[in-house]
């Protein structure tokens, strides 16, 4: 397995590898050097080694160097790795799709490769660097996406939205399986809505968001609502959780311009498993996105983290959430419209059991979704590539 980003601090990849690890697959990791961890580590039947080579934010130039570093050195150490033994299965996560290309020589010997596309490339370039879909960057991006696919033997991909975009323009839709970013059940219990995820009408209303703080979230858009609402519901709370960034800056900066700082609390980064104990902490998740060409085609692994504990969820209305959530089990605005946002959070502030039963259908959804759902999935996907090379 060969994945752009730190194990196990990455939650697809992560649990990937625990899925297969405990299918009794021996597991080789290549992926980046994240803090102190050791370079090369080796636990029961995983062998990780991590690459030093940063994962910051940059320019396209940064990324596109940091990649084919990343490419050049997986490929050697994957081609190494067979003098250990063939393997059956090399497991390839996007970011870059290219990163593809690393598994040549091991195909060549017989092995299947499954490509796992965390996103769509394309769109998230158009969304982060503001380029026009037509540009030459762009369409050299989709050509990447339709070679990389082309190369896999199986695809496996976050949503149905992701699902549709792939098969339109890259592969054919039979190739591609779904297995969603749904939360852990042994870190998210799941917890009925009822009475006590909810306050009285008397008690204030605490709003959460924790995530990526980047434009594309949202975040500002949270804050311009809450300038709107303030004057009628004085006692709202928004608590903030995530990596420290410049965008968070601004944010935090607009928050003072608009005069609503004193009801901000930004808390800082959390580790995955200490997040159940602060959605308990809060009334109301909310999912703030920007309209953009990558958040229309998002399902935010956010929504059901905050759904496992029975709180109700203010969302955007995009295809990559409208694709599993109708009205009833979420509450919905435009996408990019901070003054339906603010409408939305003066709904909830003023009816809290309707809003308990919106996440009571939500929850349904979910209980469809749970990861021990979406892991069968995956050891499907797995199976059907080796298990007839086995019995052969």
């Amino acid at each position: 397995m060969a994945t752009f980003s730190a194990y196990p601090g990455d939650p697809r990849p992560r649990r990937a590898v625990e899925t297969l690890l405990a299918e009794g697959m021996t597991v080789d990791l290549i992926c980046l050097l994240d803090g102190k961890q050791p370079t090369w580590e080796v636990r029961g039947n995983l062998s990780v080694f991590r690459v030093p080579l940063s994962h910051t934010r940059g320019g396209k130039i940064r990324y596109a160097f940091n990649y084919a570093v990343f490419i050049l050195l997986a490929a050697f150490l994957l081609t190494i790795q067979l003098f250990r033994g063939r393997f059956h299965l090399v497991y390839i996560h996007n970011m870059p799709d290219v990163l593809v290309f690393s598994a040549l020589v091991p195909r060549l010997l017989g092995a299947r490769v499954i490509l796992d596309q965390h996103d769509p490339m394309p769109e998230l370039m158009t969304t982060i660097y503001g380029v026009s879909p037509d540009s030459l960057s762009v369409r050299v991006l989709k050509v990447l996406e339709r070679l990389s696919l082309g190369f896999a033997d199986r695809v496996v991909t976050v949503n149905i939205a992701c699902r549709r975009i792939f098969a339109n323009r890259s592969c054919r839709a039979e190739k591609i399986a779904v297995v969603m970013n749904s939360p852990d059940e042994k870190i998210f219990p799941f917890c009925p809505s009822g009475e006590e995820n909810l306050p009285a009408t008397t008690k204030a209303l605490v709003l959460m968001y924790h995530g990526s703080l980047v434009e594309r979230n949202g975040l500002d858009l949270a804050v311009q609502a809450l300038a709107k609402i303030r004057p009628q519901a004085a006692d709202l709370e928004l608590r903030i959780l995530g990596r420290e960034t410049p965008y968070l800056h601004r944010v935090l900066e607009q928050a003072r311009r608009l005069g609503v700082a004193d009801c901000i609390r930004y808390l800082g980064p959390r580790r995955l498993d200490d997040l159940p104990d602060e959605i308990r902490g809060c009334d109301v998740g909310v999912i703030p996105n920007q309209r953009n060409p990558f958040t229309d085609i998002n399902t935010p692994t956010r929504i059901f983290e905050y759904l496992s504990l029975g709180k109700p969820v203010i969302a955007p209305r995009t295809q990559g959430i409208v694709d599993y959530f109708d009205a009833d089990s979420l509450v919905f605005f435009e996408s990019g419209d901070s003054d339906d946002l603010a409408e939305k959070i003066r709904f909830v502030c003023s009816h809290r059991a309707q809003a308990r039963a919106t996440a009571a259908r939500g929850q349904q959804v979910l209980r469809q979704h749970a990861w021990s759902r979406e892991r069968e999935i995956l050891i499907e996907t797995v199976a059907s590539l080796i298990l007839p090379r086995e019995s052969a």
